[in-house]
């Protein structure tokens, strides 16, 4: 698994996920289960099936955050730099296409939230604007169309 960029707060909620799942949601489920045994015959048992089913969806939840941690990279506040784009800065970019601008904080995969404007190191935009400097022209290419963003300003 390739390594994943993330801030304090992003690993910070995975982990909280993680021990949700494990110390919560698994004991629900197991909770559910045995219930759903105790109305005997399983072979017309829709409960105990929806339990099982439900069972695996958090089981692999758990595996994946597992796998994730341990193959995360923290970025660290005092490493991000305002004179060029990288993973954790925020940054103002004016889109020559719509003569808008628009501030995006640059996150790694795990966090991004395009609703919030957090977006991934691995998208389009992150892509063309990791490692820019104030005052370059970058080029996206986005599910609509090439678009063309000036970096106007970086900050932590």
């Amino acid at each position: 698994m390739n390594k994943i960029s993330i801030t304090f707060d992003g690993l910070n909620k995975l982990k909280e996920e993680l021990e949700y799942l494990k110390s919560v949601k698994r004991k629900e489920v197991i909770e559910s289960i045995r219930v759903a045994l105790s109305f005997g015959d399983l072979s017309e048992n829709s409960e105990y099936d929806e339990a099982k089913t439900e069972q695996a969806k958090v089981e692999s939840r758990i595996h994946e955050l597992e796998q994730l941690l341990l193959n995360v990279v923290l970025i660290n506040e005092d490493d991000i730099s305002a004179d060029t784009v990288s993973v954790g800065a925020k940054v103002t970019v004016k889109n020559h296409n719509s003569n808008t601008n628009i501030e995006y904080h640059v996150v790694g995969s795990t966090e991004a939230n395009p609703l919030q404007r957090k977006i991934s190191d691995r998208s389009p935009i992150g892509v063309a604007i990791i490692g820019a400097k104030i005052g370059e022209v970058v080029t996206a290419t986005t599910p609509s169309g090439e678009i063309k963003l000036e970096i106007v300003e970086i900050a932590k």
